[in-house]
Order: structure tokens, then sequence, then C-alpha cells
């Protein structure tokens, strides 16, 4: 029974008077219902026993017994709208309650308007427009409100056409006057066309709101890794510093305040994305929600006339380059570490010390990129190989282009890919040169002149020459190694302002540059220097990073 109430209208269940469904469904002599409370409450201020739908009157106060049928109906359609309410309330916003407008004192609902006569009638008073001739020939619609909305203010015709040309509703006489060479249709036409276009919009808004979700994931991902990373760190601290915990506890409170900056940091960055993300997520759901009631709307005008509000002003923020990179912990402890040097002549703080470094190494190398280089920034005395993988420098002056990418007065050669943001690393074999030079560029390094290898004109490198490793500066930083490296590993990270330069083979640091700002693309620079007679005819060769998933960018 359930079942079948279900294929009843709305309409059916609901009094005349209060235009809610029954309460207590009562029915009078002349066959109309209404809700026990709302019949007698007009019988008692009306002081007549008059019905509210046919006018009879009666002239004895009749005795009123719920009609059990009709209630048993109501229950069952309460109950079904119950279970089905999200749908019943975007009919109810669909087909809004219009009042009669001839109606006095209690307004019984409308069931047509007159765009002729701008009013909304009830069954009663709509009967004169069914059954007079003169009456007969004005345009009926379903109640709406505000009719003089729906009159053209110029002509007062309806608006019954949608002009394209300029995006707005005009009636029969503009189409003769002011937009008489637009392309003009009906309006059903238009609604139609901008009903494709609102089904679009939930659906760009749907995957708008998915996408932002698994931001949100991703971000939370990204902060329980930078949480391992930190835990991990801190641990790493206290077994050291457990060796020699007297003369180590600064050191330790140090490394502890550092990591849990840098975890705060990344907690309080990744909570601001998640609040403006969750702040998206609900804009987009109400802006869903309010093109669903409107995909629901018989009301062209009132459609076409709000729909160009709900389709602007969507959150257009492109999330998919917004990422948390977790910070590098691994140096901490080192450099606490390096504040006393006296400290690290201990056998077991060395090796505690060699147990970081092959840590940050191994961190490190998780940011390898595949590295390629670019033949149309080599010097004219440098060959590449095919692979583009290994350079090296000839007696030869080749007969190339003089484009503007080509260093003219030093031998270097840049990679083809440029990084702007995140982390990047690569390694290069050096092993049988006697000289050279490596590192990263910045993209606007002037390749015509001769002028100092300096951060300060674009350079971040490490270079070997007459047997002295030194840094780039103004003038060079000379450096004491233990060893010969056979193969450097470059690492960067652009948000914290680092270049570091790493032995992979005897796992040492070799330097690093802190503190560096970097406003442009850096590119891996690589220098073969002089031929020297064939003593350094060796390439520099790029080569791939052991235990590592490199990542081509």
């Amino acid at each position: 029974m359930a079942a079948a109430s279900c294929v009843l209208t709305e309409d059916q269940f609901l009094c005349p008077i209060c235009l809610d469904v029954f309460t207590d469904p009562v029915t009078t002599t002349c066959g109309h219902n209404f809700c026990k409370s709302c019949i007698t409450q007009h019988w008692e201020n009306d002081g007549q026993h008059k019905c509210p739908m046919c006018k009879k009157l009666l002239h004895k106060r009749p005795e009123l017994q719920v009609n059990t049928f009709i209630s048993e109906m109501t229950s069952h359609f309460r109950l079904s709208a119950k279970r089905t309410d999200r749908s019943s309330s975007e009919q109810q916003c669909a087909k809004p309650h219009i009042p009669c407008d001839i109606c006095a004192g209690i307004k019984l609902r409308a069931l047509k308007s007159c765009l002729v006569c701008l009013a909304s009638y009830c069954e009663r008073h709509l009967e004169p427009h069914l059954t007079a001739s003169a009456l007969r020939k004005h345009q009926l619609i379903n109640p709406v409100k505000n009719l003089e909305g729906r009159m053209c203010k110029k002509h007062n015709k309806p608006l019954e056409l949608f002009c394209k040309n300029d995006q707005m509703c005009v009636c029969m006489l503009c189409t003769v006057f002011e937009h008489k060479v637009h392309t003009v249709v009906r309006l059903k036409e238009e609604s139609e066309g901008k009903t494709a276009e609102l089904a679009k919009s939930k659906t760009e808004i749907q995957d708008m709101i998915q996408k932002r979700q698994l931001k949100i994931q991703d971000i939370k991902h990204s902060v329980a890794l930078s949480d391992k990373d930190a835990d991990r760190e801190t641990a790493a601290g206290v077994q050291i510093y457990n060796i020699l915990r007297y003369f180590l506890e600064r050191g330790l409170k140090e490394i502890t305040e550092t990591v849990e900056e840098k975890k705060r940091i990344t907690q309080g960055q990744a909570q601001g994305f998640i609040i403006e993300l969750e702040q998206e997520i609900l804009q987009l759901m109400k802006r869903r929600s309010e093109l669903e009631q409107l995909s629901h709307s018989e009301d062209d005008l009132d459609f076409l006339q709000t729909f160009p509000f709900l389709s602007a002003s969507l959150p257009n923020k492109d999330w998919s380059k917004v990422n948390i990179p977790p910070p590098i912990y691994e140096g901490t402890v080192r450099k606490a570490m390096e504040m006393n040097y006296e400290w690290l002549k201990t056998e077991a703080l060395s090796k505690e010390r060699q147990k970081l470094y092959e840590a940050e190494l191994r961190k490190v190398q998780q940011y390898a990129v595949n590295v390629t280089l670019n033949p149309n920034t080599a010097h004219c005395v440098l060959v590449l190989s095919n692979d583009e993988k290994q350079v090296r420098c000839t007696d030869e002056w080749r007969n190339l282009p003089d484009n503007p990418e080509r260093f003219s007065m030093r031998g270097n050669v840049l990679g083809r890919q440029g990084y702007s943001s995140g982390r990047f690393y690569f390694e290069v074999h050096v092993n049988e040169k006697n000289q050279w030079g490596l590192g990263v560029a910045r993209q606007s390094v002037n390749r015509k002149t001769d002028m100092p290898m300096s951060p300060q004109n674009g350079y971040w490198q490490l270079c070997l020459k007459d047997n002295e490793y030194k840094v780039s500066g103004d003038p060079p930083v000379s450096l004491s190694l233990k060893s010969k490296p056979k193969n450097v590993g470059v690492f960067v990270d652009h948000e914290e302002g680092l270049v570091s330069f790493y032995d992979t083979d005897d796992i040492a640091l070799i330097y690093s540059f802190t503190g560096c700002s970097f406003t442009e693309k850096l590119y891996p620079c690589l220098n073969p220097c002089f031929y020297d007679g064939g003593k350094n005819s060796a390439p520099l060769i790029i080569t791939p990073v052991p235990h590592t998933g490199n990542v081509t960018i």
C-alpha cells in the first residue's frame, strides 16, 4: 500500500487551508477534505459553517470525524516522503506554493498564472479563464512568482524568446526593433542547451571535489612520511649522543628543536592546504547542490537568469602543482656533531658519523633524476656522446652555430632539463680526469663572457684544477679532502637553498652551499676542462644512481 501511495501526487495530500500535508483529515458533507484543526478554526473565525472550497453553507455545524482512509493514505505518504527527503526537497524548490491573488482571507494554492493579467489563480478563480471566450485567449503557465519580471519592461509583452547575441530574454516586439538582426530562439530551445551546460558544470564540479579530496589524502600521506622521518632522525640523535651524554646534551637539544621546528613547519603548511581544500570542497558542494536544484526547475526564465550566476566564480586554483615535500632531516645530527671537532676524534663517534653520512646519502639519492646534456649549449671544443650522457674536451674547434644558448668563453655544457622547485640529485664519474668542474648553474648565466664562476654570477660548482679541489667563489674556496673522489653526487634543494656535493664511494660530504636564494631554473652544468695534450681527454660521465627509482623530469 505504501508503494501505491507513492504514485499519488503531493497535491492530493495537502489541506487547502494550511497548504500542508493533512493532519487528522476530515471530510465535509460537500465532499471536500481538510485538517480537523484547520476547518474547526476557520469556522470559529468566520462565524458561519461554509466550505472554504465550494462556499456551500452548512446550516448546522456537522460533527466531524477523522476520515480513516485518507488518514491512512496520508500516513503512508509521510513515510514515503521521509525516505525520499532530499528528492522531496528538490521538488518543493521546483514547484513552490504560489498563493491565489484573488482569494480573500485564506489564500488557496494557485493552479495557473496568467501572463496577460499578471495574476495567479486557484481552481475556483481560474474558471473564467477556461470558460469566458475573451479570457481563453490569455496565456496560462504553471504558477510562478514575480509575474512582472516575465514581461518586457519596454514593450509590456511576455518574455518568450532569447537573444543569443546579447544573452538576454526578449519579447516578440524586441525582435522587430532592438534585436532585429540578432539570432533569437525560443526560451525552451535555449533552456535545453543551457541544461546540457549545467550537466557539464555539475560533472566538472564533482571532478574538482574528487581531485581536492585526493589532494588532501596526498598531503596527509606526505605529513605521515615527514613524521616518520622526524621520529627516525630524533632516535638516531639519541643513540649517538648517549655515547657522550655529558658532553653532548647541548647538541641533542639543538637536534630535537631543529627537527621539531621542521616538523611543525611541514604540519602547519599541510594544515593550511587542508583547510583551504576543505573550504573549496564546501563551496563546490554548495554550488553542486544549487545546480542540482536548478536542474529540476521547470521555469525557463528563472533558469536562464540564475544559471550564469551559478556557473561563475568557481575555485580555480591548480592543486596539481601543490605538494608537501618532507624536510630532509638527515644532516641535522651531523651538523650538531661538527660544532665541536674534538668530539668527532673519538672512534665511537666517527663510526656513528659514518652511519649518518650513509643515511644522508641514501636519502638524497631518492631524488635522483635522469640528466641528459644539451648540445646546443656546449662549447665548440666539447663533444657529446650519442646518448648525451658523456662530454669530453678536444683540441679541435668545431664550426658550430653561435646561438644564444652556447657557451663561447668557458668550456661548459648544461643539462637539457631545468628545475625550478623541489629537489633533484645526479652523479658524475670523474675518476680518469685530472681536471674537471661540475655542479649547477642558473638559466640566465652569461655564456658569452669570461666571468668568475661564483654563486653571485649564477654558478655553484666543485672543481679539480692543478691537483687542488675548490668550490666556486670570488675568489674560489680551497678544500682539503682525505681522498680523491671517483664519483661525485650533486644534490639541490630549492626550498632549503642548498647545493651539496658528495663523494659517493667514500660516502662523505665534500661541501655544501647553504642559505642560497634560487629565483629561476637551475641546470646541471659540466666542464671537462682543457684537453691538455690528451692527458685530460677522458670524458665526464653522468652515471645511473644505484638502488633508487630514477625519475625523468
